[in-house]
C-alpha cells in the first residue's frame, strides 16, 4: 500500500508532537508531501575521508574516521567546556563541546571508530572540531548515504531546539523508508523522452542523497522545469479558459469617432509599433471574448494615444470607457492631454478624483448612469460603489501594479446592467452574472520578458517598441559630488536657452543614520546659487496638501518656475516638454528602475534632454552597476532585465504580484532557459490536445487538478 503524502508529519516516526510544532511554525511543514518538497539549499562533498596529518588551516568541513582516547574537563570564564582526544594512525585532535556534557559522556563510547564530521579549527598548536557530527563507523556505513550531504534550509530556533542538519536528515531519510523511495510520476512520456528527464522518484532521490554530482544535476533540471512547467500551464489554461467562457462585449464596427480623428486630428503619424499594438486590440475587441491585454510601452512611447483610439472604438460602438490611473497628478495629465482631442470631437468627457468637489460629484453620477458621459478618467474614485455606468464597454487601467486584484475587480464588475443589445449580450450575461468590460492594462514600467511569462503569463502582451520620431536619446551622465559647480554652470547655462530643470531628492526630512542630501537642504543651496528675482523655484513633495502641490506643479509647466526641487511624487506622469535637465541627487539610492522613470520626465520635447545622475564617492558595487547601466542605455527593456538580475523577482513585482513566484527550486532569472523551453511545452501539449484527454497526459491532467485543489504548486508534485 502506498503512503498517503498528505498524511500530517506528525505521523512519521522520529518527529513527534513538539518537533512538528516547530516544523510547522519554522519551515511550513505540515505534511509528508511539505516535507519531501524541502530542498536543499547546498551540498558537501562526503565522499573523501581525510587523516588528521592531511588537515590543512582552512576552517572547512571534512569528515576523519577516528577513535576517542579519552576526555577531559577544562574551566572557562563561563562554566566549563569538554575535549576529548580523538586519534588515527597519523596524529591526534581534540574534539570540543560547549554545552550537553553530561549526554556526550554517557553515550560516546571510548576506543571505537566513529566518523567524526565539522569545521576544522587551528587553536594553541592544535586541530580541533567543535560540536562535530558523530556517527559509530557501522552505522555510517548502514544509513542511506549520498556523496554529497544536503544541507537543508533552517532557523536559529530549530538548531538552538536541537533540530539540527543531521536530525532533518535523519527524519528524511525515514520518508524514504515509509514510501520506499516511490512516488507518482507528474510529467507525460513524451515530455520526459523528449528533455532525456530522469523520473520523478529517481529524482527526488537524488535530490536529497545525490549519488553523484552529475546526478545531482539531473534531479535538479527535472525539478526545475517541472515547477515552471506547471506555472506555464496553469496561466496558460487561465488564458485559454478566460477567452473560451468570458465572453466579451461586441464591437462591431470602426465608426465615425475613430475614423474622424484617425483622420483629421492625429497629431502625428503613428509609429509601426503603435499600428501594430492597435491591430492587436481591434482583433481582440471584435473576437467576441473579453479583452484582457497588457501594453508595455517605455515612458514617452505614445501609450495614451493607442488608449484614446481603444476607446473610440468603444463609442463608435455605443458604449462608454474609462481610463484609471493610480495618483491624481497623473489622472489630471491624461485627462488635460484628452481633453483638446475630445472638445474637437465633440465628446463628453470628465474627470473624477479625491478633491473633485461633491456637487460635481453628483452631475457626473448622473450623466454616467443617463449614458450622456462617455468617458470618464480619475483615480480609485472611480471603484467607489456611486459611480455606476450605463454600459462601461472598455475600462483601461494605467500603471496596474500600484493596485490591488480586490480593487481591479471592482472595475470588471461595473459592465453594463442596462437590457442586452443582442442575444449575444445576454449569452456574455448569463455566464459570469454581470458583462465584463474589455480590460487594457498599460505600464511604462518595462517588464522583463521572463518575469512577463511568469506573472502577467494569463494575460496577452503588446508592446511599443519604438519612440516617436524626432524624439532624441536623452544623454546621461554620472558626477560625483566635487563636480557639482560644473553641474550648476551647466543648469544656468540651459536656463539661458529657456529650459526648465527638475532636481530630485530622495528624502523629506534628514535622515540620522543616511547622510544624503535631503530636500530641505537642497532647496537652500540651490535657492542660493539661483537667487531671486533672477530665477524662480518651484518645491514638491509627498508631505504637502494636493492644492499645494498643483499650484506649485503648475507654476513649473505654465514655465513661471525655471526649476522644480522635488522627491520622488513626479516619478509618474509630469509632462513638461520644455524640461531638458534631470538631475538626481543621491542616485546610488535608488532602484534602476526609479531611476529609469525619472529619467523618462525628461525628453519629451523636440531639444536635446540630459540626465545627471548626482553621488557621493562611496559606492556599492550594486549601485556602481546601476549607474553604468542607465549612463549605457536607454532601453527600458535591457534596464529591466538589469534590474531583475540584480534585485529578484520577488523584490521587483512588489508583494501584491510576487506570490506567484514563491518557487522551491526553480529561479526564473538564472533558469531562464529552463523556463522559456517549460512554457514551450506546456503550450505544445495543450495545442495538441486541449483538453488534456490524450492517454498520455493523464498523469498531466491528474496533477493539474490536484494543483487546482491544492493552490500551492509543491503540495501536490509527488
Amino acid at each position: 500500500m502506498s503512503v498517503n503524502l498528505q498524511t500530517p508529519i506528525d505521523y512519521l516516526k522520529g518527529v513527534g508532537p513538539s518537533r512538528a510544532t516547530l516544523l510547522k511554525s519554522e519551515l511550513g511543514i505540515y505534511t509528508y508531501q511539505d516535507l519531501i518538497n524541502l530542498f536543499p539549499n547546498r551540498y558537501i562533498d562526503r565522499t573523501r575521508y581525510y587523516k588528521i596529518n592531511e588537515l590543512q588551516q582552512t576552517n572547512a568541513d571534512v569528515q576523519i574516521i577516528g577513535k576517542i582516547t579519552g576526555f577531559k574537563e577544562v574551566a572557562q570564564k563561563r562554566g566549563k567546556r569538554l575535549v576529548a582526544n580523538f586519534q588515527d594512525d597519523t596524529g591526534v585532535m581534540e574534539l570540543v563541546w560547549f554545552r550537553g556534557q553530561k549526554w556526550i559522556r554517557d553515550n560516546l563510547k571510548t576506543n571505537k571508530p566513529y566518523v567524526a564530521f565539522g569545521k576544522v579549527n587551528w587553536f594553541s598548536g592544535k586541530f580541533n572540531m567543535a560540536h562535530p557530527e558523530l556517527e559509530l563507523q557501522e552505522e555510517h556505513e548502514k544509513n542511506i548515504r549520498s556523496a554529497m550531504q544536503p544541507i537543508y534550509p533552517s532557523t536559529e530556533k530549530l538548531s538552538n531546539k536541537g533540530i539540527t542538519n543531521k536530525v532533518v536528515n535523519k527524519i528524511m531519510q525515514q520518508l524514504f523508508i515509509e514510501t520506499k523511495g516511490r512516488f507518482v510520476e507528474t510529467l507525460s512520456q513524451p515530455i520526459l523522452n523528449e528533455l532525456k528527464l530522469i523520473n520523478k522518484s529517481e529524482a527526488l532521490f537524488n535530490i536529497h542523497f545525490p549519488k553523484s554530482t552529475e546526478l545531482l544535476h539531473k534531479a535538479q533540471f527535472r525539478l526545475k522545469f517541472e515547477e515552471l512547467f506547471y506555472i506555464q500551464l496553469q496561466l496558460i489554461i487561465k488564458n485559454l479558459i478566460h477567452k473560451k467562457k468570458i465572453k466579451g462585449l461586441p464591437f462591431e464596427k470602426v465608426g465615425n469617432y475613430f475614423n474622424t480623428f484617425f483622420n483629421e486630428y492625429l497629431p502625428f503619424n503613428l509609429t509601426n509599433a503603435q499600428k501594430r499594438v492597435l491591430k492587436e486590440i481591434r482583433a481582440d475587441l471584435g473576437s467576441q471574448a473579453q479583452m484582457n491585454r497588457l501594453l508595455q510601452g517605455d515612458v514617452g512611447s505614445g501609450k495614451t494615444i493607442v488608449a484614446l483610439m481603444s476607446m473610440l472604438m468603444a463609442l463608435d460602438n455605443d458604449y462608454q470607457a474609462c481610463l484609471m490611473a493610480p495618483t491624481e497628478i497623473l489622472s489630471v495629465q491624461h485627462y488635460n492631454g484628452l481633453q483638446e482631442y475630445c472638445k474637437k470631437l465633440n465628446i463628453n468627457i470628465e474627470i473624477l478624483t479625491g478633491s473633485t468637489k461633491t456637487s460635481k460629484r453628483r452631475i457626473i453620477h448622473e450623466s454616467l448612469e443617463n449614458g450622456e458621459l462617455q468617458i470618464l478618467i480619475g483615480t480609485h474614485a472611480l471603484l467607489e460603489d456611486k459611480v455606476k455606468f450605463k454600459n462601461l464597454g472598455l475600462a483601461i487601467v494605467d500603471e496596474q501594479h500600484r493596485f490591488g486584484v480586490a480593487q481591479r475587480s471592482k472595475l470588471w464588475k461595473k459592465g453594463p446592467t442596462s437590457p442586452p443589445q443582442s442575444s449575444h449580450e445576454e449569452e456574455a450575461k448569463n455566464e459570469v452574472g454581470y458583462i465584463p468590460p474589455h480590460i487594457l492594462v498599460m505600464t511604462a514600467t518595462p517588464i522583463p520578458r521572463t518575469l512577463a511569462m511568469s506573472v502577467y503569463g494569463d494575460l496577452d502582451i503588446s508592446i511599443i517598441d519604438e519612440l516617436p520620431p524626432g524624439r532624441k536619446p536623452i544623454k546621461t551622465v554620472h558626477r560625483y559630488d566635487k563636480n557639482r559647480l560644473n553641474v550648476f554652470r551647466f543648469i544656468r547655462d540651459e536656463i539661458k536657452k529657456g529650459r526648465q530643470v527638475y532636481v530630485v531628492y530622495p528624502l523629506i526630512q534628514e535622515s540620522e543614520k543616511m547622510d544624503y542630501k535631503d530636500l530641505m537642504d537642497g532647496y537652500e543651496s540651490i535657492s542660493r546659487d539661483f537667487p531671486m528675482p533672477e530665477y524662480q523655484i518651484s518645491i514638491v513633495h509627498g508631505q504637502m496638501k494636493p492644492d499645494d502641490k498643483e499650484y506649485e506643479m503648475q507654476r513649473f509647466i505654465k514655465g513661471e518656475t525655471q526649476i522644480m526641487v522635488a522627491t520622488t511624487v513626479i516619478e509618474v506622469g509630469v509632462n513638461v516638454p520644455n524640461a531638458s535637465v534631470m538631475i538626481i541627487e543621491s542616485a546610488e539610492r535608488f532602484g534602476l528602475s526609479q531611476l529609469h522613470q525619472l529619467r523618462g520626465r525628461v525628453g519629451r520635447g523636440a531639444e536635446q534632454s540630459y540626465c545627471i545622475l548626482m553621488t557621493g564617492h562611496k559606492l556599492s558595487n550594486d549601485s556602481k552597476t546601476r549607474l553604468e547601466t542607465m549612463v549605457r542605455t536607454n532601453d527600458g527593456f535591457e534596464i529591466a532585465e538589469a534590474d531583475l538580475k540584480l534585485r529578484g523577482p520577488g523584490d521587483l513585482m512588489g508583494t501584491q504580484q510576487s506570490g506567484v513566484l514563491n518557487l522551491r527550486i526553480a529561479d526564473i532569472v538564472k533558469d531562464n532557459a529552463i523556463l522559456n523551453s517549460a512554457r514551450y511545452y506546456a503550450k505544445q501539449t495543450l495545442q495538441n490536445d486541449n483538453n488534456l484527454s490524450a492517454p498520455e497526459n493523464q498523469v498531466i491532467l491528474n496533477t493539474y487538478k490536484q494543483l487546482a485543489k491544492f493552490k500551492n504548486i509543491w503540495n501536490y508534485i509527488s
